[in-house]
């Protein structure tokens, strides 16, 4: 491959079974970002039962139909804004009830932009770090206290590379995803004696149509021109890793941040 071509995106890897008879249960999954893309790896993967949850109504339900249309699960959906205690009670408290228990839980939910720290407002800081890291937090939080008398379950963090790299304009993004990182560690060595797995994956870019609409122009394509493979990532190879994470193929896998990037640098 030369230094400017790209590599053509690969087949869809189809389901092999990996969650069969799991309930799960994805934050921000609405729309076609990695969250849905993940949301129909699980239904694909044989999932018995799904609850997808976001903070966008419409998207949500039509999200939910998507799903229903695809495979056997029992498909689900609530929404649910991460920053808010009481909904993210009410969230957990639906999945319990309408799941069976959740088996897997994914947290998606995140929020970036750009702007130069100097520009950056107290209130632009917060609000990144409350969705990105806090809404982490309290979903982790309220799901352990259920799976922890049944000792068993599977929570997978949504990371970045920027948890690990620096790039202008992406200070509170960077810092809130680094420390989505240490949660995702000290977590897993917390919840690790009662069976319960906690894992995160950390992609690089993953190409949709909302990024596509929040970017910059230009800036997606100087960024996917940077990986090894000349292209930005398909949101579905994003979530395959978390359906590795998800199945027993992952058992022995604890407070570990994998990277789903093909970067050079």
């Amino acid at each position: 491959m030369s230094e400017n071509a790209a590599a053509a995106a690969p087949a869809y890897v189809e389901g092999h079974g990996l969650l069969k008879g799991r309930s799960v249960l994805i934050t921000a999954a609405a729309g076609a970002g990695i969250g849905f893309a993940a949301a129909r790896r699980a239904v694909e993967e044989g999932c018995r039962s799904i609850m997808i949850s976001d903070i966008h109504e419409r998207r949500l339900n039509e999200a939910a139909g998507k799903l229903r249309a695809i495979g056997a699960a029992e498909v689900f959906a609530k929404v649910c804004n991460v920053t808010r205690e009481d909904e993210v009670q009410a969230l957990i408290d639906a999945a319990e009830s309408s799941l069976g228990g959740v088996d897997v839980l994914i947290n998606n939910a995140g929020l970036g932009g750009y702007k130069r720290i100097v520009d950056m407002t107290d209130d632009e800081w917060n609000i990144v770090v409350d969705v990105t890291l806090n809404g982490t937090f309290r979903m982790t939080r309220a799901a352990l206290k259920k799976m922890i008398p049944r000792r068993r379950g599977v929570i997978i963090n949504n990371a970045s590379v920027l948890g690990w790299r620096a790039q202008k304009g992406q200070a509170h993004y960077a810092a809130a995803k680094a420390a989505v990182m240490a949660l995702t560690r000290c977590s897993a060595v917390e919840a690790a004696e009662y069976g319960i797995r906690v894992n995160a994956v950390s992609p690089s870019i993953a190409m949709h149509e909302f990024l596509k609409k929040a970017a910059a122009p230009g800036q997606l394509e100087a960024l996917a021109a940077q990986e090894a493979f000349g292209r930005a990532a398909e949101v579905w190879e994003v979530a395959n890793v978390m359906m590795f994470l998800a199945s027993d193929y992952s058992s022995y896998m604890v407070g570990e941040v994998v990277s789903v990037s093909s970067q050079r640098g």
